[in-house]
């Protein structure tokens, strides 16, 4: 199964190769084209070059995870977080180590030698290390360098009842969404963009929608959920079992209100379950894409994760399943329905200034506009003069 490579392979910020491998192995003979750019950031194109709106959908291959920055002379390394890590889950965890997953354990000084007031808090990142069974730093230092990264080392496996337990969910239910798709045949434009270093601070995503130069896109995440026995109501964020949840804000992105009433018109048509996420905490790729150019609609559709930036998450597999079914129905009714897109967005429209003397009656609405110049068409050149993707010359290919 998909998800469980993608799961089980090691790909901190910084280190997305092994996940970007695996999705160029599993997606190259669904693709009209697939390539990176300098930052890593994976493309892959499907469907026309032209005819229809310009669709980018997107996920993030990285996870967060530790750098090891010291090695002691015991031979234990030092470490520090690749994005937002709670401490308290850290204590005894195994680890992979760098490239090689060589195995380790997160150590700290035993609970009997603390302090009554250490007892207290949790250990602080650090004072804690990974024990990789050597003798001392001469030993380490041959199996370890200073960079290495270390992930987790949960096994991805299901359990209960239509759940799956594995790490780095968070993006990697989202990759797995994305390929599934990029398998099917859609009449647009359409570009899946596997992103980098999303949980450092949404750094690829950025130049990723500046290359695709997109009319429209989705960015398809990991979400927090907090459904489990004795939550407040105000703390569930999502619900596990109720379907993909529709974004309506966050920290980085509120998306247009006619996009999300869009999304909910298609799912109720389809009669896809779905919910809306509940809180303005956190952020995704959203954050970057719709800021780019002249503004982009961007939409989040996220799939629940219990224990999310932990060891060991817990998704739906109903939820992964609805949540492909949901932005496959907004791809097929894009393709049936292409000028869509003039109702969901605000730009491109020009207002006439009003006559000298003359004000706008008592409550009368404001002026609707009229359409202003049409945008480049979808294989022509930007508003900037850059080209689209398919055009620039000197692309990596993998």
């Amino acid at each position: 199964m998909l998800l469980r490579r993608l799961s089980e392979t090691p790909g901190p910020s910084g280190f997305e190769d092994q996940v970007r491998h695996v999705l160029i192995e599993e997606l190259r003979p669904h693709a009209r084209r697939i390539y990176t750019d300098a930052l890593g950031n994976l493309f892959v194109e499907t469907g026309p070059e032209q005819g229809g709106p310009r669709v980018m959908l997107a996920a993030h291959m990285d996870e967060v995870a530790l750098m090891i920055v010291r090695i002691d002379d015991e031979g234990t390394l030092r470490f520090r977080a690749i994005g937002g890590i709670d401490e308290r889950v850290l204590v005894s965890k195994a680890v992979r180590v760098g490239p090689a997953g060589l195995p380790g354990v997160i150590g700290s000084k035993a609970v009997h030698l603390q302090k009554p007031e250490e007892r207290k808090r949790p250990v602080a990142i650090e004072d804690l290390y990974i024990d990789i069974g050597a003798k001392d730093a001469d030993q380490a230092s041959g199996r370890v360098h200073v960079g290495d990264y270390a992930v987790f080392a949960t096994e991805y496996e299901q359990i209960g009842q239509g759940k799956a337990k594995g790490k780095a969910f968070d993006d990697r239910v989202g990759c797995a969404v994305l390929a599934e798709l990029a398998k099917r045949s859609f009449q647009l434009p359409t570009t899946f963009v596997f992103t980098v270093q999303e949980e450092i601070g949404l750094r690829g995503a950025g130049p990723a929608a500046y290359r695709v130069n997109p009319d429209l896109a989705f960015v398809i995440e990991g979400t927090l959920c907090f459904d489990v026995p004795d939550a407040r109501d105000e703390d569930s964020v999502t619900i596990q079992g109720r379907g993909p949840a529709i974004s309506l804000l966050d920290r980085a992105t509120i998306p247009p209100q006619s996009l999300i009433r869009w999304m909910a018109e298609v799912a109720d048509a389809r009669e896809i379950p779905y919910q809306w996420r509940r809180s303005g905490a956190g952020g995704n790729d959203a954050g970057a894409i719709h800021l780019t150019r002249r503004g982009i609609p961007t939409g989040a559709i996220s799939v629940p994760v219990r224990y999310i930036h932990s060891p060991a998450q817990i998704v739906d597999l109903a939820d992964y399943e609805n949540t492909i079914a949901l932005t496959e129905a907004l791809l097929r009714d894009l393709e049936d329905h292409p000028d869509r897109l003039d109702g969901l967005r605000l730009a491109n429209r020009v207002y006439p200034p009003a006559a000298p003397g003359s004000g706008p009656s008592p409550g009368a609405p404001p002026h609707p506009g009229r359409p202003g110049p049409e945008p480049p068409p979808a294989s022509g050149k930007g508003p900037e003069g850059n080209k689209t993707a398919a055009e620039e010359e000197g692309e990596q290919e993998p």
